[in-house]
């Protein structure tokens, strides 16, 4: 059954209350669902138009002009493109996007496993699990090897300490020793982030060189 509401004619007239980006769009989207709902074009809209028009007006005053704008957005992109797929993923976020989460996951499985070879650990020392969770969160990915654990994750404690590894007693010690944190970009040269895990979990060094694992 259509139905029509008022509000979005009343923000429409005094918009002074959307002072931020954030809100001007959710107020256009908001407008927008009123008129599909109440079976009206939001395209000639009035309220719509108004809505949309005061959200450039705000955007205009933001930021700066547009060259310094482009210039930001190119820096931007080149910077991304100048890093590993998986720290761009962590630094994005990967919450309510699927195809962004099973990257994440099948990168974050590959670099761990660099990370074990580098840690020295044999094939078949350490387990390698994945866990999705739902839709809101990264989920996570693990290593669990007889003396050391360590798991994948974003946006639980912040950035910068995406990387969560401490000491276990064989792969059913769940809790282990106190957590210790990394940057994710720390997962991107295997080699010393397994030299500072030894160090700050007292872990011995391998008797042999780690084997390097390719992508």
């Amino acid at each position: 059954m259509a139905y029509d509401i008022a509000l979005r004619f009343q923000q429409a007239l005094d918009p002074s209350s959307l002072a931020t980006l954030p809100a001007c769009l959710h107020a256009l989207s908001a407008a927008i669902d009123d008129c599909r709902n109440a079976g009206k074009a939001d395209d000639s809209d009035p309220a719509v138009i108004l809505l949309a028009r005061h959200l450039g007006i705000l955007a205009a005053t933001i930021g700066g002009g547009d060259s310094g704008l482009r210039r930001l957005c190119m820096d931007q992109i080149a910077d991304l493109r100048g890093k590993p797929a998986l720290v761009a993923l962590a630094h994005k976020g990967v919450a309510y996007d699927d195809l962004a989460k099973q990257q994440f996951h099948a990168d974050g499985r590959k670099a761990l496993k660099r990370l074990a070879a580098a840690l020295g650990l044999a094939e078949g020392s350490y387990d390698l699990r994945s866990n999705k969770g739902g839709v809101a969160v990264s989920g996570e990915i693990t290593l669990h090897g007889d003396e050391v654990y360590v798991q994948l994750g974003i946006g639980c404690m912040g950035r910068g300490r995406e990387v969560l590894f401490r000491h276990v007693v064989g792969r059913k010690d769940y809790c282990g020793d106190r957590n210790h944190w990394a940057d994710i970009a720390e997962l991107m040269a295997p080699d010393c982030l397994a030299a500072r895990i030894r160090r700050e979990l007292h872990l011995a060094a391998p008797d042999t060189a780690p084997t390097r694992l390719v992508a």
